[in-house]
């Protein structure tokens, strides 16, 4: 037994239970051992009770004696050298509390719900309260929880390993949610010893300072079944959504430049995005990171909001009054890398743990930060649950995957000979792939109506198709090729755009492939790529009337829709995370007329079904004419069944009196938006309403004489008599 309590004393112990608590002799004996690094004296039961022994002068304690002397759970009466008493409940007198079964699970890699018996939570055993810890740390030799509870003593609270699960636990009796903690952790090869915070904590401390914090359990009362329900009986696929993307540390901030809480920018953030017909708000990384300037893509908390906005139940408040608002909400998700910070995930037991060893396939060398082994159960199980945690605690209505491409590529980013190929010797990265399809399957199948959505920059086939035909199983992915080549075509002065017809229309190829979302996101409008409003050629009023096209095109085009905060009014400066919008610009009339197009195209959007039933479908688009290169003009009709709207862009800013386009019926048209609108900001050129001629066109029956605006979008509709 001395070498056991060397090995306890010395910090290197896997079991304390079978050194320290309650242990019978036989004949009806017992031997109690505690461990008080602080005590001078311990007394069992109280300040009359039994005294303990010290051995070797240290801060071990022992009692042997009659067993009916001594409680279950005894309670140890300790004085310190300055006199100051204090009483705690001995934790290793407690049963292990995990059991058998989600271990199994978790090792499988099949546990959806890891996050219910790994971290912290509160807990109560034998009707005595406290807090109960568990962490995944196959490679130490001894773990331990530490806290301002036992003075981040090391030797105080070292926990448990659950056989061969790599699963550590202790529950320490007392402990009440808000407690800081850490896990110290010593290296079983060097023994260096080190501080990790929880990887699967659901509250921390607020950044810089890296300390987990044992959450309290939910009591936030929902108030969203109805919202619930109809989620999961709603045909996405057919129906609108307009995303409106939200860095919340910087949308708007206090008067004194400070963060607004969950709560309080609910509200503001609620009503804005409402009013302006928007109907899903997306937000970047909310998980917990240390470093503002990552915005949130360097997350270190995978399961806790960040403590910047407030705590787990204020999130829970603004996912609430979303949703009673009629506003779904879309979390962005990490999964393709992490941060190299000591205090996190990055070689967790002193093992590259979560990361490959290989930094070839281990590490991001573009973004100094490191790369997931998907191979390992253990760490799927991790990533799978929290994507789960986020949908079913949180109520989220969908995961944006950061970085997808990353993911799937072994040479993503690579020169050669710095990446190691598959065993068919590919460069596809078959465990990642299996990874996503089983992300997407579990969630589907768990949460209809829930959406994954991916941030995919290549032309790897079936992304948005089912798993069961070999697809990756994403409900939709983001069009960055009709992103680039928009935003190309547009940067370009209008005199040139004739050259470069083909960026408009090439995306027609491939555009019901896949099941796109058009996105005008962060990424393009930050290192110095210039503002959507900067981006735009020639003088002010170009400038405006090219944004208010490049919007309008947006909106026709087949395709879900996403637009960063800021440029649905023209910000022109590109975007600062630690500032809050230039909110003041809207004084002016033009900035005005783009946030005030923006809200029409959305109303517009989501309330025709011709532009957004068959958004992923080719029944629901037809082109009139992609062929006038020369006049830089192109139009095209959306449907859904008999409804049809009418779209026609001019990209140059000259007036096209007199153009004529086919059109599938005969009577009025009405035009129902015009981007030129002096409503806008623009030259008011227009048409009103029109009868369309019995005069065959473009291979159509019918045909519209237009006046077309310059550097503007028309929209009609056929006005038919009921």
């Amino acid at each position: 037994m001395d070498s056991e309590l060397i090995r306890l004393l010395e910090g290197r112990h896997h079991d304390p239970f079978s050194v320290l608590g309650v242990h019978p002799t036989g004949s009806g004996r017992v031997v109690v051992r505690t461990l008080q690094p602080e005590a001078e004296q311990v007394r069992i039961g109280g300040a009359e009770g039994p005294l303990m022994q010290r051995l070797w002068d240290g801060p071990l304690f022992e009692w042997t004696g009659e067993a009916h002397l001594v409680a279950a759970h005894p309670v140890m009466h300790c004085r310190t050298h300055d006199g100051h008493v204090y009483e705690v409940i001995e934790p290793y007198s407690f049963a292990p509390q995990l059991t058998d079964f989600d271990l199994y699970l978790f090792g499988e890699g099949k546990h959806w719900h890891a996050w219910r018996f790994l971290g912290s939570r509160p807990h109560t055993v034998d009707d005595v309260e406290g807090a109960l810890f568990a962490v995944w740390a196959p490679n130490a030799e001894r773990v331990s929880v530490v806290g301002d509870f036992n003075n981040w003593d090391g030797r105080r609270h070292p926990m448990r390993i659950r056989g061969g699960s790599g699963v550590w636990e202790v529950f320490i009796p007392q402990l009440r949610a808000g407690e800081l903690y850490k896990y110290e952790l010593r290296n079983r090869h060097n023994g260096e010893i080190f501080l990790k915070s929880d990887p699967y904590a659901r509250h921390f401390e607020l950044r810089p300072n890296t300390s987990s914090r044992i959450a309290a359990d939910s009591a936030h009362a929902w108030n969203d079944a109805s919202w619930i329900e109809r989620r999961r009986q709603s045909d996405w696929l057919h129906a609108p959504m307009a995303i409106y993307e939200v860095h919340l540390g910087s949308w708007q901030t206090a008067e004194d430049g400070t963060f607004l809480g969950y709560r309080e920018i609910a509200h503001r953030l609620v009503e804005y995005v409402k009013r302006m017909g928007y109907t899903h708000i997306e937000l970047m990384p909310i998980t917990e990171h240390p470093f503002d300037g990552s915005w949130g893509y360097q997350t270190t908390g995978y399961f806790a909001p960040t403590a910047r906005f407030g705590d787990p139940d204020d999130f829970r408040y603004f996912v609430d009054h979303c949703h009673a608002q009629g506003i779904g909400v879309l979390l962005d998700w990490v999964p393709a890398h992490f941060p190299k910070d000591a205090f996190a995930l990055a070689r967790f037991d002193g093992t590259p743990l979560y990361e490959h060893e290989d930094p070839r396939k281990g590490e991001h060398r573009d973004w100094g930060t490191l790369i997931f082994n998907f191979g390992r159960n253990e760490v799927k199980n991790f990533l799978l649950t929290s994507a789960l945690y986020w949908i079913e605690e949180f109520h989220l209505d969908g995961l944006r995957v950061d970085a997808v491409a990353s993911m799937l590529y072994l040479d993503y980013s690579r020169e050669d000979g710095d990446w190691v190929p598959n065993p068919y010797g590919g460069r596809e990265n078959i465990e990642a792939i299996e990874f996503l399809r089983e992300v997407n399957h579990v969630i589907h199948g768990e949460h209809p109506g829930v959406a994954v959505i991916a941030e995919e920059s290549t032309s790897w086939p079936q992304v948005t198709r089912p798993t069961w035909v070999g697809g990756l199983g994403f409900s939709m992915k983001w069009n960055m090729g009709w992103m680039n080549d928009s935003l190309r075509y547009f940067s370009l002065d209008p005199i040139y755009r004739q050259y470069h017809h083909n960026d408009l229309t090439f995306g027609l190829l491939y555009s019901f492939s896949e099941n796109f979302v058009l996105p005008f996101s962060h990424d393009e409008v930050v290192h110095g790529k210039g503002s959507m409003l900067g981006k735009m050629p020639g003088d002010e009023w170009r400038r405006f009337a090219n944004l208010r096209l490049l919007y309008t095109y947006q909106y026709a085009y087949p395709g879900k829709k996403l637009l960063f905060m800021g440029c649905e009014f023209g910000q022109g400066a590109e975007w600062d995370s630690t500032k809050g919008l230039d909110w003041w610009l809207l004084q002016y009339p033009l900035h005005q007329g783009v946030q005030k197009l923006v809200s029409d195209l959305n109303h517009l959007y989501t309330g025709d079904a011709a532009l957004h039933r068959h958004d992923f479908e080719g029944q629901g688009f037809e082109w009139i004419d992609c062929h006038d290169a020369g006049q830089s003009i192109i139009s095209f009709l959306r449907r859904s069944g008999e409804d049809i709207l009418i779209a026609v862009f001019n990209f140059t800013p000259i007036v096209r009196e007199n153009y004529r386009i086919g059109v599938p019926e005969g009577g009025r048209y009405v035009e129902v938006l015009n981007s030129d609108s002096s409503h806008y900001g623009g030259s008011n050129v227009g048409n009103g309403q029109l009868v369309a001629d019995e005069r065959p066109w473009m291979g159509r029956s019918h045909s519209l004489n237009l006046t077309l605006p310059p550097l503007a979008g028309i929209l009609l509709r056929p006005l038919r008599t009921p």
